[in-house]
């Protein structure tokens, strides 16, 4: 493995700085400390706000990623007190972290990591943990024991396998004095990864790649044949539906909207297509940590569909009930649906709350399917026993992690498409849906659609509306990204040049209707299925216009339009309901804050009134300026629970227009 260390700018490096960048370099390693996974310690000696000498450990605060963690995401420790807590014979996981946190330095600080006691126990300044994939294709052996001692030999202290936490701690407390030698240089904890360690963090991070790679070169050593792969298949198509389907069924379970990404990139394939594919990805994950994330399995199948989810569940249900016993306290049945699904036909589906999670499962099986072709080079993939698995997925600190992030937002696991969301009105919408949680795909003919947004949430796709092929394209990406539809908002539009009929030129007239309603309808009629299986029941939202109500001369083509616009969501109401699609619409007037207005309109038309620029945005009955955050909070409440029981409707947000009225 290639190292990334760099060596420091300044000569005045602080510990916490080095532990700091230490932390970093080994975070850039994917492969060492997926998501989240690993951590760090180094120890230093302060003067506390008496003046008084006290040794001290900076940790890796719970919740932080090594590849991004900063200063302030290590908790400060009395390390005294840590190796106090070592003596004792057996503390609660509840006191344990209550410990921890009246050990702290800073009250403001995170909380420090459960392995803090292990981290104390190391006589040595710097130290760094990680679960390397090659590592754990390593331990992940019939007699994992026999494999790191054959391999490392007397350079490391091995730990056996027990629950993480005080267990773990006083079971390395008490066997590092009797295993340690001149010649250890790491420690290997059977199914939680390797430790290694020195006077500095470049030191640590050295012996850290040593270990790794001489475990490289056994992995890759050996005549390391292809993995057996089944008679040639050949991938079948996506089908949008098939999948939004799925993701209905998946949802009804887990008792919620759920985000579901469709993956078939070659790496995929290429496991999928194994001859052992059930046997082989049915013993389970690479290391215990991966178990909140995704389950102890996954779902195997060839054309996976709503009875192959029901069938998981199932198996899910036993496997709690056969060890619920295990705990000393009653549990609840967490979410029992899968949370990856591998099928030979489609490839593979990865299911979260939200496409973070989504995404999260994605790379841990990715990394996966490494493990496991690494271990079966080495010997036989092999993973921990159901029991002791059932007890990390139960176990009260690991799940607080999921809990980290709070309250979901109202629309979190749900997917929304926006036409027109480049500007205005438009991208209003798809910022206020964003912010409210939804994963957003947004539409519109401008290439700068993609970059509208950041985020794993944003799939921007210029797209031409009257382009049907393009339509029926976005919505493909939109399954494959996210697993299905619940909101259709309608912004895109376009106003043509004012003119009189009489000479109102025809291919205007054609231009303007064919955006803004012909458009809509291949679009309604595209998405209608998939709106249909929305597990959270379809909406649509469809802008409008005051000019459907109270039309100006000279916009002929575009009040004609709107009115055809908004009696094509009418008849999608009644048409629409039975399937419990709401199809409700915003007429919006005079929002300023849009392309079309510019700084020169704006002055011209206040000019023409006799009044400013000020009271000519605010020419209507509430004298209020409309903005088109006003219009994206009406879509919003549209698709949330304030509209719950209401289709058809049509609500003006133009603060009040008395010929409308």
């Amino acid at each position: 493995m290639k190292s990334l260390w760099q060596t420091p700018t300044s000569d005045g490096q602080s510990a916490l700085d080095e532990c700091v960048q230490g932390s970093r370099t080994i975070g850039a390693h994917e492969a060492l400390v997926l998501h989240g996974g690993g951590n760090s310690s180094i120890k230093d000696t302060i003067t506390d706000v008496t003046g008084a000498y006290l040794d001290v450990i900076y940790v890796k605060g719970s919740g932080w990623d090594m590849a991004t963690i900063k200063p302030q995401g290590f908790a400060p420790l009395r390390l005294t007190r840590l190796r106090e807590l070592l003596t004792i014979d057996a503390i609660t996981d509840a006191a344990l972290v209550n410990e921890l946190r009246c050990a702290l330095l800073d009250a403001s600080a995170p909380d420090p990591s459960i392995e803090s006691l292990l981290h104390a126990l190391l006589p040595y300044r710097a130290v760094l943990h990680s679960h390397a994939d090659v590592i754990v294709s390593l331990t992940n052996q019939p007699d994992p024991a026999a494999a790191v001692t054959e391999l490392f030999g007397d350079s490391v202290v091995l730990i056996p396998y027990v629950m993480p936490g005080f267990d773990l701690a006083r079971l390395a407390n008490e066997l590092w004095p009797k295993l340690a030698t001149e010649k250890t240089r790491g420690m290997v904890l059977l199914n939680h990864g390797l430790f290694t360690f020195g006077d500095t963090m470049a030191e640590a991070y050295s012996r850290h790649l040593e270990f790794i790679s001489t475990a490289e070169a056994a992995v890759t050593g050996d005549a390391a044949e292809p993995a057996a792969s089944a008679a040639s298949v050949e991938p079948a198509a996506a089908d949008p539906l098939a999948t939004a389907r799925l993701r209905r069924a998946i949802s009804a379970h887990a008792g919620r909207p759920m985000i579901v990404g469709h993956h078939t990139a070659t790496r995929v394939w290429d496991f999928v297509g194994r001859a052992d594919l059930a046997e082989i990805a049915s013993r389970g994950p690479a290391t215990p940590d991966h178990i909140i994330r995704t389950k102890r399995l996954p779902l195997v199948g060839r054309g996976v569909d709503a009875a192959g989810v029901d069938g998981y569940v199932a198996d899910y249900r036993a496997y709690f009930e056969r060890n619920r016993g295990r705990s000393a306290v009653p549990l609840d049945i967490l979410d029992p649906t899968p949370r990856f699904i591998l099928d030979p036909e489609q490839g593979m589906f990865t299911v979260g709350k939200t496409i973070k999670d989504a995404n999260i499962v994605r790379d841990i099986a990715l990394h996966t399917f490494d493990v496991i072709e690494a271990g079966e080079r080495l010997g036989s993939y092999t993973a921990l026993p159901e029991g002791e698995l059932f007890d990390i997925e139960y176990w009260d600190l690991e799940q607080a992690k999921l809990r980290m992030g709070g309250a979901p937002a109202e629309l979190t696991g749900q997917v929304a498409l926006v036409t027109g969301a480049a500007s205005g009105i438009g991208r209003s919408i798809a910022k206020h849906l964003l912010d409210l949680g939804a994963c957003v795909v947004g539409i519109d003919i401008s290439p700068g659609v993609t970059d509208s947004f950041s985020g794993a949430g944003w799939l921007g796709i210029p797209a031409d509306v009257r382009d049907r092929a393009a339509l029926a394209d976005a919505l493909s990406q939109t399954v494959t990204h996210f697993g299905g539809l619940d909101i259709l908002v309608v912004a895109a539009g376009v106003f043509a040049e004012s003119a009189p009929i009489t000479s109102l030129d025809g291919a205007v007239w054609d231009r303007t209707l064919a955006i803004n309603v012909g458009s809509v309808q291949t679009l309604f009629a595209l998405a209608q299925p998939l709106l249909a299986e929305s597990p959270s029941y379809g909406r649509v939202v469809v802008i409008g216009s005051k000019n459907f109500a109270a039309p100006g001369p000279g916009a002929a083509a575009y009040s004609a339009s709107k009115a055809a616009l908004t009696q094509l969501a009418r008849v999608a109401a009644l048409e629409w309901a039975r399937d419990g699609i709401r199809v409700n619409t915003v007429h919006p007037d005079a929002v300023f804050d849009t392309a079309l207005w510019t700084p020169e309109l704006l002055a011209e038309r206040a000019e023409k009134y006799g009044v400013s620029i000020d009271e000519y945005k605010r020419r209507n009955l509430l004298s209020t300026e409309v903005t088109s955050l006003d219009v994206a909070h009406m879509v919003g409440a549209m698709v949330t629970a304030t509209f719950q029981s209401t289709t058809g409707a049509q609500v003006p947000v133009d603060g009040g227009n008395d010929r409308v009225i």
